[in-house]
């Protein structure tokens, strides 16, 4: 399972009015780490970003313009950190019905995704190679999103580093402003410490509401990865914290 870079600390993105300060443009959503990239993963990075990649630009999209088809018609999922882009592939190939955007920074993972989408002809996937923080801020309108995933993000184990854990307050208040009401946040750990803290953060924030009891069950829709598979055989754990958009409670006002 490949795992997403963790955001700095979260403290800095709330301005004391409790509003995203100016200053996340300082802040990022990852550790940049130095990766070999393949001659297939630049090649097809090349040829496809073109066609599939949404640059960044500071201004709101509109998502079905981007893809070509409404809301309605197609609902708009967002996953943040994509790794290797194989489940993501999976998904966006067994619900041809939903319009996936991923985020992702490393060019290693962009190419390969771009490599699956090509092999697999997939019409319904789009990335965006950039900062999460700064794409839901300045990228996305609120209320544009039917669903958030973001899958085994970098657990950052040692006490002194759990700060840069992605799943923090300021990202999930952010997050739950771009869901319409009855969207969903799906986050899914193998760590559990780290999915204890799942669960209190998306608890503590008044837009959502968990639609199991605590964890949910591995919906059908998140493919099992070779490396999960694995790790259940060893008796590891997996958890998935899936909570929805309270109905009724989406403003008008932009959390910028």
């Amino acid at each position: 399972m490949g795992k997403v870079p963790a955001m700095s600390d979260p403290l800095q993105d709330i301005a004391p009015s409790g509003e995203p300060d100016r200053v996340h443009r300082h802040i990022r959503s990852f550790v940049l780490r130095q990766g070999r990239v393949s001659s297939a993963q630049l090649r097809y990075h090349e040829a496809m970003m073109a066609e599939i990649g949404i640059p960044y630009v500071a201004a709101p999209h509109n998502l079905a313009t981007v893809f070509g088809r409404s809301a309605e018609s197609a609902p708009k999922i967002l996953e943040i950190g994509f790794g290797m882009g194989e489940t993501s592939a999976r998904i966006a190939a067994a619900n041809p019905q939903n319009d996936y955007l991923g985020i992702e920074v490393h060019t290693p993972g962009v190419g390969s995704l771009c490599k699956l989408v090509a092999e697999n002809g997939l019409t319904n996937l789009r990335i965006v190679q950039h900062d999460a923080v700064e794409v839901l801020h300045e990228m996305i309108q609120p209320g544009a999103l039917s669903g958030v995933h973001i899958f085994f993000p970098d657990p950052w184990p040692k006490a002194r580093h759990h700060k840069r854990r992605l799943i923090q307050a300021p990202l999930v208040t952010l997050l739950a402003s771009r869901l319409k009401p009855g969207g969903y946040l799906h986050c899914a750990t193998d760590w559990e410490e780290y999915a204890q803290q799942m669960l209190e953060v998306l608890s503590a924030e008044p837009l959502l509401e968990n639609t199991a009891a605590d964890f949910a069950p591995r919906p059908d829709y998140r493919p099992l990865t070779k490396f999960e598979q694995r790790g259940l055989r060893l008796g590891h754990g997996v958890w998935d914290v899936i909570f929805r958009r309270k109905m009724g409670l989406l403003e008008a006002e932009d959390h910028r």
